[in-house]
């Protein structure tokens, strides 16, 4: 069940796109605006809203840290911001000075891509802020953008109705008639799915067009092969066109918005309809699930912003952890992690995690490193799927927020020995130390270079950590 728990009505004109990090929600307009809210009330972050675009903002997305914002505009530039303090870290400038229509992050933040009206696309490099690739789509504006979960391909869409495809040299792969009538938005699912005939893991990809049509495809990313793309299915639940869509971040459901007013939810597996909302009043014209919580925000040409909750999913019968509510993750035992495993469709894992000794304290503490290392899980698509289920698994354990400057920026984890970098952010000592060394001398909060490598201990914010776990444990 869906519950809208609360609307946004700040924009003085039309809501043009949307879009989550794990703690904040991004809005952009007609009305030249980028406006932040927290998660935790919807209320509006201080330095709100971002002002510094002379025409229309038409996109918004955050970094995959979530510390950076980028947005982009009929003026022909896209802005990144820093989203700690709203302060402008770059304005580029579309080569063409053609109006940008959309702009992505790369999964690893390494690039950015800006689409614009001429058809152009540039790929920047988010350390130098420069210009790193460039080219052109075959015909109509360019309005659509997804990346690949593994940051070596993007796919575009154009008004047109092109799909295409390229690597991240900027080379053309494959392009695909998608939408006669021309392609509104495009997302690429984070999980992967198995074809049931070749055990090959495809990545689901979803479009939609002026043709009132949604369609499902496969994609099959692989280094040797370049891209394999499969035609899945057609859904056909709205009545106009429809102008936005994206999937949950476990992939199993597909949120849709229409010129009809509607916002339809589907269930990715068998395309039946979940929920139907139609709480706008004008043209739906983007929809966003949040990342690690059962949040879903809907903004429409009605100026305003809808917030929906979804009701958690409970694991399926037999699969349950006992007791679940009474004994604390830490606490968990092997068979308590097989528990939770099968319950989160993830049974595969079952096997590994016993022949590892994985109990509850050991499975909070996992890490992408210890996952690619340790475990030995080589496919990146499963790698995110097990951490976004702990991360989850943190959240909903956590009967308190941690407080944001508590968390490493890097692994977003308490921090128990933070240290200042040259960039003057602080993080967890480890995560830094291993963040360099894999030669990395970018912040990873701005991408900037690094002007030292040098790490100080911040023992004014490992005592506040410690005062605040001591008040955590008194309270409980």
């Amino acid at each position: 069940m869906a519950t809208l728990i609360h609307t946004l009505a700040d924009h003085s004109d039309d809501v043009n796109y949307c879009a989550f990090s794990s703690s904040c929600l991004a809005t952009c307009s007609l009305d030249k605006t980028i406006r932040v809210y927290s998660l935790n009330n919807f209320t509006e972050l201080p330095y709100s809203p971002l002002k510094g675009h002379t025409y229309a903002v038409h996109c918004c997305c955050f970094s995959p840290s979530g510390h950076v914002l980028a947005s982009c505009s009929t003026d022909g530039t896209t802005m990144v911001w820093d989203t700690r303090n709203g302060r402008k870290l770059a304005v580029l400038e579309q080569p063409s000075g053609s109006p940008v229509r959309v702009c992505r992050f790369s999964p690893e933040s390494t690039y950015l891509v800006s689409g614009a009206a001429d058809g152009s696309v540039v790929l920047w490099n988010m350390q130098s802020l420069k210009v790193y690739r460039s080219g052109n789509v075959k015909d109509g504006s360019l309005v659509a953008c997804a990346f690949s979960p593994n940051g070596n391909f993007f796919v575009t869409g154009s008004s047109c109705g092109d799909l295409t495809f390229w690597d991240d040299k900027m080379r053309c792969l494959c392009n695909e008639k998608a939408h006669d009538l021309g392609v509104t938005c495009c997302d690429i699912s984070l999980q992967p799915i198995s074809d049931g005939e070749h055990g090959f893991r495809y990545f689901q990809m979803a479009s939609c067009g002026q043709d009132n049509q949604i369609k499902l495809w496969l994609i099959l990313f692989a280094d040797f092969l370049g891209v394999e793309l499969k035609y899945k299915c057609t859904l056909n639940g709205h009545s106009a066109p429809v102008l936005a869509c994206a999937f949950s971040y476990d992939g199993q459901m597909l949120v849709s918005g229409s010129v009809d007013k509607c916002v339809i939810i589907y269930e990715t597996s068998t395309g039946n309809t979940l929920h139907t909302l139609s709480q706008h009043t004008r043209y739906v014209t983007t929809c966003a699930f949040a990342p690690y919580s059962p949040l879903l925000a809907t903004g429409s040409m009605d100026k305003t912003v809808n917030i929906w909750q979804f009701d958690l999913k409970q694991p399926c019968a037999g699969n349950t952890v006992e007791n679940e509510s009474k004994v604390t993750v830490e606490d968990w035992s092997e068979d308590d992690v097989s528990a939770w495993l099968c319950a989160q469709d993830l049974a595969d894992f079952v096997e590994l995690f016993k022949m590892n000794n994985i109990d509850g304290k050991e499975l909070l503490n996992l890490t992408k490193e210890s996952l690619t290392n340790e475990l030995k899980i080589e496919s990146l698509g499963l790698r995110s799927k097990v951490l976004q289920k702990i991360e989850e698994l943190r959240m909903t354990t956590i009967s308190v927020t941690v407080p944001d400057e508590f968390l490493c920026p890097i692994t977003r984890e308490l921090m128990k020995d933070p240290v200042i970098a040259a960039d003057g952010y602080s993080y967890e000592k480890e995560a830094m130390e291993n963040w360099i060394s894999t030669r990395r001398r970018s912040s990873p909060m701005t991408n900037l270079p690094l002007p030292s490598l040098m790490l100080t201990p911040n023992r004014t914010l490992k005592m506040a950590i410690s005062r605040w776990l001591e008040t955590q444990q008194k309270d409980s």
